[in-house]
């Protein structure tokens, strides 16, 4: 039986979640997809479901309310949720929000990209690993 990967993306932009999808889509259509508007409503799906617990996360840096960083750090405060890879995915650059993020506990800061196809490259990326280390 093939494994399903759950992934979360928590981001303000529905856009840049109709572009996420297509871009798992194109990946594996097997990938379920859960997503959030908001940090906090990210934080209410993730702890009212104690079995949703994503083989990765995916949060958008700049977010109104609870922000990217905000939001990592209460992720990271849940013991379940602890050890899952949490890449933040932003249109910032910023040096000082890369390293911020990576010292907090972030596996990595992705820039969107322009295109779609750049997307599904970084995502294939990404979940080829994440596959690998969980099979």
């Amino acid at each position: 039986m093939k494994q399903i990967t759950n992934c979360f993306l928590i981001d303000d932009d529905e856009d840049d979640l109709e572009i996420f999808k297509m871009a798992l889509d194109e990946i594996d259509p097997s990938i379920t997809l859960h997503y959030a508007f908001s940090g906090m409503e990210a934080l209410k799906k993730l702890n009212s479901d104690p079995c949703l617990i994503p083989n990765v996360i995916f949060i958008d840096w700049n977010m109104p309310r609870m922000n990217g960083r905000q939001c990592l750090e209460e992720i990271k405060k849940t013991e379940r949720l602890k050890n899952v890879p949490i890449y933040i995915y932003s249109t910032s650059s910023d040096p000082r929000a890369i390293e911020e993020t990576r010292q907090m506990g972030a596996s990595d800061f992705i820039v969107k990209p322009s295109n779609i196809s750049s997307l599904v490259n970084i995502l294939a990326r990404i979940f080829h690993i994440r596959k690998y280390k969980f099979t």
